[in-house]
Formats: structure tokens, sequence, C-alpha cells
């Protein structure tokens, strides 16, 4: 008697991927004793069948979608649904690869949840809906100053501490149901306090093990401080996700009159732990590169750091240039604004600042007076982290939107793609400053 067999692992058959395809085909027959009796070959239907298999199982979506976004993201997480929402509308006219799903009666991506606090400061997480199968993708700003909570009667602002561990109760509420858990931190947590060079905590290695530890798969963040603190999670998804294309956008957008030459526009690295970010910039753009080598008093500490004594300048001449300073932070602001003393002091020109986060501790006093001054002319920051009112009036700055990049980063997760075309921006940022050339010659920019 022949059948077709109902599974190939009820009768311990060991089917290579081309014989799998055959069976599911039904090209493939096999008798009750398992053994393989018809075998038809078609070597042109079997090649298409593994193309649709392969293009099909890649378009299928890990999970529904679910983005939690933690207090003081709530504007972050907007965007991202309104991107995500677009996509998911559009999904007939476009690639299915930004088709996403937000699960039966539902008619948004974002998930409610709650986290009250009791009068001692203690707190608890609460999910508000099932997230029983999905795919979770939580959004956290660990740097949210301006959220605060009643403890004793006193407004208390929370710390990146307070942040992380309201992080761990969310994900401790989502009690196991979820199939796949991943945490967007563009600002990683306790990131400065990645090494150890004396009798110190490791507080960033060990923030990473515990999200590891509670069911986190993946772990993305923006421009980490050391991404070689991913060493702490070997076996766990973490990626670094640079800014360089959205940063270099924003500032063709608002400054419509650099010249990309050498002659007239050059990066300069703070420091040498900056060299990287400035060494692409400059070698995507084909423009020179300087240094400041920090020259700091390591027998003396204030406020947490060795002071800085001097700042030593490696690199070609600035005279007459624009210059463009790319590092990862601006916390206090007071390097920064020393660096842009020395480079005036050289006789460069406009001097333009692109970090990715801006936190100035300090408040924005000394950046007023050196824009009042002349020493700088703009300070682009992303909107990863919180911005004050202030800061987004102030005619300086200039804010780059990260709301889209991260929704496409979502989107790809979910369906189990490749990021490398995300990761790499090299020819987006070629065609980004072809564009802005051809402008500037369209509006008769730069014709004498």
């Amino acid at each position: 008697m022949m059948r077709r067999a109902r599974s190939p692992a009820k009768l311990q058959i060991n089917l290579n991927f081309n014989d799998f395809a055959l069976f599911i085909s039904g090209r493939l027959w096999y008798n009750s004793n398992g053994i393989c009796i018809i075998k038809q070959e078609d070597d042109t239907m079997q090649q298409q069948f593994l193309t649709d298999w392969s293009s099909d199982i890649k378009n299928i979506p890990v999970g529904p979608l679910g983005v939690i976004a933690m207090p003081g993201c709530e504007e972050m997480g907007e965007k991202i649904d309104q991107y995500l929402k677009t996509w998911h509308s559009l999904q007939e006219n476009q690639d299915e690869e930004l088709y996403t799903t937000f699960g039966r009666d539902r008619n948004s991506f974002l998930i409610k949840t709650y986290l009250p606090r009791f009068g001692t400061g203690e707190a608890k997480g609460m999910i508000k809906e099932s997230v029983r199968g999905y795919d979770i993708y939580i959004v956290i700003d660990v740097c949210a100053y301006n959220r605060t909570y009643l403890m004793y009667g006193r407004e208390v602002p929370m710390s990146p501490d307070d942040h992380f561990q309201d992080l761990k109760r969310v994900i401790a509420a989502l009690g196991g149901k979820a199939k796949r858990i991943n945490v967007i931190m563009p600002m990683l947590y306790e990131s400065r306090q990645h090494r150890r060079v004396s009798r110190e905590s490791l507080d960033c290695a060990l923030g990473l093990q515990e999200l590891v530890n509670m069911g986190v798969q993946n772990i993305i963040t923006f421009d980490a401080h050391d991404p070689r603190v991913q060493n702490a999670i070997p076996l766990s998804g973490f990626e670094n996700i640079m800014p360089t294309y959205q940063m270099l956008k924003a500032l063709c957008r608002h400054v419509k009159d650099l010249q990309l030459d050498k002659e007239h526009l050059m990066f300069v690295s703070p420091d040498e732990g900056a060299m990287d970010r400035n060494i692409y910039y400059a070698s995507v753009l084909s423009l020179d590169l300087g240094m400041f080598y920090k020259r700091r008093d390591y027998t003396t500490i204030v406020n947490g750091r060795n002071p800085i004594v001097a700042h030593e300048y490696l690199g070609s001449d600035v005279a007459g240039k624009d210059i463009i300073v790319v590092d990862d932070m601006i916390a206090s602001g007071d390097s920064m604004i020393d660096l842009c003393r020395e480079l005036k002091a050289r006789r460069a020109n406009r001097i333009i600042a692109m970090t990715t986060f801006g936190f100035f501790t300090n408040g924005l006093g000394v950046f007023n007076k050196a824009y009042e001054d002349g020493l700088l002319y703009r300070v682009i920051t992303t909107n990863l982290t919180y911005r004050t009112p202030e800061l987004r009036a102030a005619p300086w700055y200039i804010e780059a939107d990260m709301s889209k990049y991260i929704s496409l980063i979502i989107a790809t997760l979910n369906h189990d793609r490749s990021l490398h075309s995300l990761l790499n921006p090299y020819d987006r940022v070629h065609r980004l400053a072809e564009n802005y050339k051809k402008e500037q010659l369209e509006s008769g920019f730069g014709i004498v």
C-alpha cells in the first residue's frame, strides 16, 4: 500500500533541504516503512519552490509588534507609532518588509503601561493589555530627568537608576508571555562606567547582564561610549548604531552655505576617544582631519574627573576654515567651549559641534554666551534624550530627528531581516552630499 506520509518526523525520516522542499510540494512519496519510493525530479519547479519558500519565510514577522514607551519617551513613542501605522496602511503599495501588525482588535502599536509610586518612593510595573506572543520593543531614555515622582512629599527627579529600575519592572510585568523582548536604549545605562581602572564597580556590564538574565534578546543603543562593553554579553544581540546620516542631514537642511571641500571645511576631533567618529565623517566626505589631545592633571579630582590642563592640537592648519567637531555627548560643555576658544585662537572660521547626546548639565548660559561672542556657530544633537524647551528654542541649536530611523530598525527586526543596509550609511551620505552641492549650484551659491 502506498500513501503519502503525514509528517516525515513521525516516520523518523532524515531529509535534506531539497528533499524537504519536494516533500512539501507533493513530489516526494514514502511507503509505510518510511522508504522513499517516488522522487520526481523537476529542477525548475524545485528551484522556484525553494526561492519562494526562502523569500516568504523572511516576510513573516516574529509576532505581532508592540512598542512600550517608557516615562520620558512618550513623544518618541508617538512618532514611532505614526510611522509604523503609516507603513501598515500602505502595505499594498510598498515593500512588505516594512509591513507590521499590531494584533487583533488593536489600532496602535503602543502598549499601555503603568508605573505607580508609593509615598516611600517604591514602585511597581503594570501592563494594561495582553502581550502574549508579541514581539515587544521597549524604548527608554535613562537620562529623562524631566520625569519626577513624590517621595515623602518631596518632588524628586528620576535618575538613570530610577529609569533602569522601571525598565526591569516592566520586563518583569511581561511575565515571560511576550515572544521576544527587545530594548532600545539610546543612551546606554552607565556607559561611561564601562571599564575598571581601580577598585570600582562595572555598572554598565552588570546592567547588560541583568537585562539578558531577565530574557531580553536584543539591546539596541546609539553611539555607545565604548561599544566593547558588549563583551559582557557575548551570546546576546547588541547593536551599537551611529546617527551619522541623520546628523549630516540635519546640518545640510539648516546650514545652506557650507563648502564641502578641503579648502573650506574640515573635521576636528575633541580628543583621542572621538577619533573613530571624526575619521569616518572625514573619510566619507574626503575632508581633512585634526585632533586635540587633552592634557589632564591626574593628581586631582574635581567633580568626579581629572581637570584638563591644556589642549594640544595635532593636524593641518584650521585658519579660515569652517570646523565641525564630532563627539558622543555634551555633558557640562566646558571642554567644548575651551576647544572653541583654542580653534578661534588658531583663526578658525565657523565652529559647529555635532554630538549624539546633549545633556547641558550646567545649563545653557555658557553656550548662549559663546554664541553671542562668535565662538560657536551651531550645536547639533539628536532627539534621543530629553531636551528642554529653552534648548529647542535656542538660535544656535539644531535637532536631528531619529524617530523614523528607529521605526525602520524596529520594522526590520520584527521581520528578522538584516540591519546591514541601515547600519551602513556610506551611500546615503554620498547622495546627501551630491544633492547638497546640486542645490547650491541651482541657487547660485559659490558661482563667481
